[in-house]
């Protein structure tokens, strides 16, 4: 399987990172002791570079090799922190010959590992969102790696964007960890939202301006969905109003959800945040607390029935999500915990989520271990 010990999880709120470690290393100690892999994940809102931090959780912890990044919000245990200084930190132990740890990506041309390395599967990743072509290097990644990625991307308020890579700390590109083929690990996508129309077609385009619908205006393809809205509900659904791209070829319903960014009124057009082509599937939705807690509820109830012993878990959610859409993010966490058993678990809120070669937005993205 290549587990060998339970994870084990902590958590400080403290502004200051000295401080905060000091917690977290006397709740993980109290749990056991070794491990070969650590996650950490901190606010933006904790003080000091996260260097600082990783740098006190090697030397107190004896866990040389950590991966994680900066969160709006972060997740440990049964609890969801948002815009609070705040850490959070999980060791376990993964044999060594199974994991390999890799520090900005920030090319194309420049993969750190190849499949023909060591039967690469799964990769934890964390993305810096201000390089230019994120986007493409996530997928020239996953190409040239063969290796499905699960993270999501830093998400801060500050200048540092800082992502633990192993033993260091860098930014500016894509960093994580790979996982070869004897770690078991069980990844699902939640999605949250609910159509308010069918599926329709993008006639004409033009990067991210949607400028034919069917054929016909957008314009009015969006006020004909939004006339089977009772008016009691159409304010609610104007306020949580985004765009669907379904995933083509998929057998499970997948969809992207992104922004409507603008509408031209005289022209009838419609701008979402997503460069998009002629012949692309889209509908309008409405993100919902009920339909995102259905979801989310089955897709743990989902990789817990395929994963059996449940080691430890990572949970990866929108910053549009937790208490925007949820009562709290403790009870979106809560919704987690439910259904795995009150596993180790860790996680972050990110400004999107990474599962396979795409990135998502509004999703909560989960792997089991």
């Amino acid at each position: 399987m290549g587990q060998i010990d339970p994870f084990r999880v902590a958590l400080a709120l403290d502004e200051d990172p000295a401080a905060a470690v000091d917690t977290i290393v006397r709740e993980l100690a109290a749990k056991g002791q070794g491990g070969t892999v650590g996650f950490v994940y901190a606010t933006d809102k904790l003080k000091g570079e996260l260097g600082t931090i990783v740098d006190l959780l090697r030397e107190r912890t004896g866990v040389a090799n950590w991966i994680g990044t900066l969160g709006l919000g972060i997740i440990a245990g049964r609890q969801g922190i948002f815009n609070k200084p705040a850490l959070a930190a999980m060791i376990g132990t993964w044999p060594e010959s199974h994991i390999k740890h890799f520090e900005e990506v920030s090319s194309t041309m420049a993969p750190p590992f190849g499949q023909q390395d060591f039967g690469l599967t799964k990769a934890i990743v964390h993305v810096d969102p201000r390089h230019q072509t994120f986007d493409e290097l996530l997928q020239s990644l996953a190409v040239a790696s063969g290796a499905y990625l699960v993270g999501g991307l830093t998400a801060s308020r500050g200048r540092r964007f800082d992502q633990a890579a192993g033993a260091k700390v860098t930014q500016g590109g894509i960093s994580g960890l790979f996982l070869g083929p004897e770690v078991d690990v069980t990844i699902g996508v939640a999605q949250g939202c609910v159509a308010i129309g069918p599926t329709r077609t993008i006639s004409e385009s033009e990067d991210s301006l949607i400028t034919k619908l069917d054929g016909g205006s957008p314009l009015k393809a969006l006020l004909e969905d939004l006339s089977a809205t009772d008016e009691e509900s159409l304010r609610r659904v104007l306020q949580s109003l985004h765009v669907a791209l379904p995933v083509a070829h998929s057998d499970t319903g997948d969809y992207i959800v992104r922004n409507l960014v603008a509408i031209d009124a005289e022209k009838g057009h419609i701008a979402i945040g997503e460069k998009v082509e002629p012949g692309r599937k889209i509908f309008f939705c409405q993100r919902d607390r009920a339909a995102a807690t259905k979801d989310l509820t089955a897709l743990v109830q989902k990789l817990k029935s395929l994963a059996g012993t449940i080691h430890g878990a990572l949970y990866v959610s929108c910053c549009g999500r937790g208490p925007s859409i949820f009562e709290s993010a403790d009870a979106e966490v809560a919704l987690v915990q439910e259904g795995l058993g009150d596993v180790p678990l860790i996680g972050f809120y990110a400004n999107g989520e990474i599962a396979g070669d795409r990135i998502y937005g509004y999703t909560g993205v989960l792997a089991v271990f």
